[in-house]
């Protein structure tokens, strides 16, 4: 499979974490902060700088991943102010986006809602009514844009966001009509939080044209005591399900990208030595 990592969580300085990616033959580089500044709000020097330091060392860019719709709320609506400010950062990502080649760009959704559908009175009493139909008419024009410009979305589900699980991913897309433009970013250590195991549960909501690319990351959820921890890959609760998603990737013939999320510590703040700590076993489940 095509092997790569999110550049920042080595280093923020790109030429640092490329150095590291070539010891551990990994290929592909997604971008989130490169030095101080988010993807998107580079200078069109510093772009210039970014696209040839990569070419030069043979990695291709595999999704620019800033946090567009992150902060969001049911409240916002298309063309208000702080939409329009996303919008127009998205814009600027997908600028970027063709002159260093990357073919996908992530989008995220609004801040969650606990409980979007009931039944048998809870469609009454515990529903937040009406917030998951918000939600499509925020993300229409970024498809609308992506498909204008010809690149393909990704929706990250994320921990605290409307879309946080694989189903809800799937709806949204479904909703849209949108399976040519947005695709699922699917990152299962943070669908651990709403308990949708990945595999083989999520991995069956995806693995028909959905998945466009994949976050793995270990971790630890108790979502009663509202905490998180990072584990090393293979010692949290996705370590028995990362071999038999792997081999499925390789059978259904997954053609994007499984970056690895370098976001564990060992206590120390130090996440390249967590990186170094985790991506062996990485390595060892993925690179069939």
């Amino acid at each position: 499979m095509k092997l790569g990592v999110i550049c920042d969580g080595i280093s923020r300085d790109l030429k640092h974490a490329v150095s590291v990616m070539d010891e551990f033959d990994l290929e592909y580089a997604e971008l989130q902060f490169v030095g101080d500044t988010e993807v998107g709000d580079h200078t069109a020097t510093e772009i210039k700088e970014i696209d040839h330091l990569l070419r030069s060392r043979g990695k291709p860019v595999s999704c620019l991943s800033r946090h567009i719709f992150a902060g969001t709320t049911t409240e916002n609506r298309p063309g208000d102010e702080l939409h329009t400010k996303h919008m127009d950062a998205l814009k600027r990502v997908i600028d970027m986006a063709h002159i260093v080649g990357s073919p996908l760009v992530r989008i995220m959704t609004q801040k969650k809602e606990q409980i979007l559908w009931g039944y048998n009175g809870a469609e009454k009493w515990n529903v937040a009514h009406g917030a998951w139909d918000t939600m499509a008419p925020m993300i229409a024009p970024a498809v609308e844009l992506a498909r204008k410009e010809g690149v393909t979305l990704v929706v990250e589900t994320g921990n605290g966001t409307m879309v946080n699980s694989n189903y809800t991913a799937r709806k949204l897309i479904d909703e849209l009509d949108a399976k040519d433009t947005l695709k699922v970013l699917w990152d299962p250590g943070n669908n651990c939080w709403c308990h949708e195991r990945a595999f083989p549960e999520g991995y069956a909501e995806i693995r028909d044209g959905y998945l466009g690319h994949l976050h793995i990351k270990d971790v630890q959820v108790n979502t009663p005591h509202a905490t998180l921890e990072v584990r090393r890959m293979g010692e949290g609760q996705m370590g028995p399900l990362f071999a038999p998603l792997a081999k499925a990737l390789v059978k259904d013939g997954y053609e994007g990208v499984v970056s690895f999320e370098s976001v564990f510590h060992s206590g120390n703040g130090d996440f390249e030595s967590g990186f170094r700590q985790c991506i062996p076993k990485f390595k060892q489940l993925f690179d069939t």
